[in-house]
């Protein structure tokens, strides 16, 4: 594939019809042809969104479930990814493939780069090949047949004779057997139905049902991936020299397509007396140890200082309240004050956009923290549940009072490298709620939706307390004496109103989106 600084015309439509048969394929060829770097770009972002909506919806649904398979269908259609072939396919649906597929390769040079970031990366794209491999529906043959994957039908009469077997490896009745095509495909290419009984086996041949062929043409896929991005991971020395391309595949690895927090709508809104409290109550573990570090330590290194700093940025400490905060730690950690303003201070103005290229830093997305900059020996910094061992997170979990069957339940999301949904459980267990109801991609949004539900419950106590007051006035005339002890109450009450009126601001209608 070639970048060009303008934009080429794009193939006629004969020829797309040739490339792009099918809305999915398995990427076989990469693409030919010219493109533009700010298409590169845009391709590549586009697709990306696409996976991690995929990632969000396979947590929040069960995979292959009618609300699954309508979740994913709409990310399709609002991002304009192929996934079903329409009665009259007109010019922009062969369009759309060819942006499937250009988009597939770009992502693909971006995620070889680790063998974490090409198992995320092929775990994605199988539940996107699943879900269109099943729109295809009468055209699955076709499509086979078309990637040298064809598989034969049995026979009518090998079907009787091996009824019985049939019947008992896959669990159906007689009457669903005989309505089935069963196929015989070679036993290494159906190990996991052979694993799960769900298949009869005989002289080396597997007999599958044809919903479950779904299975085999899911192994071969990732089989096919796993392989193409080995491959494409030992060019990455030429592609890496490309000083176009270098800094866009970098970021392509760990970016963030979510809302963006370093937009300021709440600055001033937190005091720093509040942040102890805060960071008991509403900060996710990497912030809160963090925060006990600085804490403890009266010092942290340039990667806590930036994962830890543009995280306050983003909550809405002022730039004056963030040189204050950091001086008076560092200064109770015997730094001069004089040094503090010569060696840190300049860094902290950088990150508000105060100094150097003028450019307003982003807080850290979790999935910035867990792929890039891992901490060493010393630092506090990265994500726990991705760089903590796993005894010394156990300790950290009883230490924030978290049940035991709680951390039993994060540390096996841990041991399946779901460090996102290993805090999601955390927020869910701290915050005494079945489900948290959101697919958590962000530090600041981990903080946002902690306030938002702490601050409903307060408001929710708060109204109940006064209707409680209410109907006690309503039942019984208070005698003279009793004047002082209703206006102690009614004071208490408004001193709870001023206590949080700071992050009931924080949480207004215009903030929350």
């Amino acid at each position: 594939m070639q970048f060009t600084g303008r934009r080429r015309n794009r193939l006629p439509f004969s020829p797309l019809v040739e490339v792009y048969p099918f809305p999915v394929q398995f990427y076989e060829q990469p693409p030919t042809g010219d493109i533009s770097l700010q298409e590169f770009e845009s391709l590549a972002v586009e697709r990306l969104k696409l996976l991690k909506s995929a990632e969000n919806i396979g947590i929040s649904y069960i995979r292959g479930s009618e609300a699954y398979n309508k979740k994913l269908e709409t990310e399709f259609r609002k991002l304009k990814f192929p996934y079903r072939i329409v009665s009259e396919e007109k010019l922009d649906d062969y369009e759309m493939r060819r942006k499937d597929h250009i988009s597939h390769f770009i992502l693909r040079l971006a995620y070889c780069q680790s063998e974490e970031l090409r198992r995320w990366f092929i775990q994605q794209e199988l539940d996107l090949f699943r879900f269109r491999f099943g729109e295809l529906h009468d055209k699955q043959q076709e499509f086979l047949k078309r990637n040298s994957l064809e598989y034969h039908a049995i026979e009518q009469e090998e079907k009787e004779r091996l009824s019985s077997k049939l019947q008992s490896s896959a669990g159906q009745s007689s009457v669903i057997i005989d309505d089935q095509i069963f196929y015989k495909v070679p036993f290494t290419d159906a190990l996991e139905l052979v694993r799960t009984r769900k298949a009869y086996i005989k002289g080396g041949l597997v007999y599958i049902p044809h919903p479950e062929i779904v299975i085999i043409i899911l192994n071969e896929f990732r089989k096919r991936l796993s392989k193409s991005l080995a491959l494409t991971s030992r060019s990455l020395p030429v592609i890496q020299s490309d000083e176009r391309l270098q800094p866009l595949l970098s970021h392509l690895s760990y970016a963030y397509v979510g809302q963006d927090y370093s937009v300021q709508r709440n600055v001033g809104k937190i005091s720093l007396d509040q942040l102890d409290s805060l960071a008991t109550k509403s900060y996710p573990p990497c912030m809160r140890q963090l925060h006990k570090a600085l804490r403890d330590n009266h010092h942290l290194r340039h990667g806590g200082r930036m994962q830890y700093g543009l995280y306050l940025k983003g909550i809405g400490l002022t730039l004056e309240q963030a040189l204050q905060f950091w001086k008076s730690e560092f200064i109770k950690g015997k730094v001069e004050p004089d040094k503090f303003d010569k060696s840190y201070s300049y860094n902290i103005r950088h990150s508000f956009g105060k100094e150097g290229k003028r450019t307003d830093y982003t807080p850290f997305s979790c999935m910035k923290i867990i792929l890039s900059n891992a901490p060493g020996q010393g630092d506090y910094h990265g994500c726990p549940f991705r760089h903590s061992d796993p005894e010394l997170l156990k300790a950290k979990l009883q230490s924030y009072k978290i049940p035991l069957a709680g951390i039993n339940q994060i540390l096996d999301l841990v041991k399946g490298m779901h460090y996102q949904l290993a805090c999601q459980k955390y927020f869910e267990l701290t915050h005494n709620i079945e489900e948290v109801g959101f697919s958590l991609s962000h530090p600041n949004q981990y903080f946002i939706e902690s306030q938002k539900l702490l601050n409903s419950s307060r408001d929710e106590k708060k109204e109940s307390s006064q209707l409680e007051s209410t109907q006690r006035s309503q039942a019984s005339q208070p005698a003279r004496g009793t004047s002082s002890s209703v206006s102690k109450t009614t004071s208490q009450a408004e001193s709870t109103d001023m206590e949080g009126i700071n992050i009931e601001e924080l949480l207004s209608e215009e903030y929350i989106e």
